[in-house]
């Protein structure tokens, strides 16, 4: 391992258990990856608490998932390389099973090609859109195919009755996107049953140019 690798591990640490402290996080659930400069991926272990993580637990696998070293790796690591295969710039991956955007995934009759309409421009400018994965129970295979369907156009996926998947070019921009998406579903979960004024074509359209 490079020292630049270890700094990334520590980083790696550093932002789950921030993600755990602040609430984004609870128990055993979601998963998180990112790139290591040899094009291997790290990731959390299965079934580990994103709040107590140590460095040798960590789980290091190819690209291919052959598993390398550290604690065996989640069983959901298969959507993350499905998405690394599509998506080269993508240098970390946040998958929480957050309050309110769990909630946005099991509500009905979704948009499937965005789940959340625009309300403020950092939604824009951070993700962009929000496309939704048709529910399959977790570990399922259709989850990985259906995300790297999607990868090449999009930074951020919801999965239905489960929760939201983010990219980011590294994992301190990955954890920014998941946090940015959150408070947008919190939003939206709010104005529900107001009169909301939505950001119109034209001011997305700009607000897409701007975008990192």
């Amino acid at each position: 391992m490079t020292s630049s690798d270890n700094t990334l591990k520590q980083e790696f640490i550093y932002f789950c258990e921030s993600l755990f402290t602040r609430g984004y996080a609870v128990g055993g659930a979601g998963n998180i990856s990112l790139r290591l400069s040899n094009g291997d991926i790290l990731t959390t272990p299965t079934g580990s608490s994103l709040g107590r993580l140590e460095i040798d637990q960590l789980s290091v696998v190819t690209i291919d998932g052959e598993h390398l070293s550290g604690d065996r790796p989640s069983k959901e690591i298969e959507f993350h390389l499905a998405i690394y295969r599509k998506k080269p710039a993508c240098g970390a991956i946040v998958h929480l099973h957050c309050t309110a955007l769990t909630a946005v995934s099991c509500l009905k009759n979704l948009d499937y090609s965005n789940a959340l309409q625009a309300v403020t421009p950092y939604y824009i400018m951070r993700v962009g859109q929000l496309p939704v994965v048709p529910y399959y129970k977790p570990g399922d295979p259709r989850i990985a195919e259906e995300l790297a369907a999607l990868a090449p156009n999009n930074d951020a996926f919801l999965l239905a009755n489960h929760g939201p998947v983010v990219c980011g070019k590294s994992i301190a921009d990955a954890v920014d996107n998941a946090e940015e998406l959150e408070e947008s579903a919190k939003l939206a979960m709010m104005l529900t049953g107001h009169d909301v004024r939505y950001l119109t074509d034209a001011e997305q359209e700009e607000l897409h140019k701007m975008r990192k």
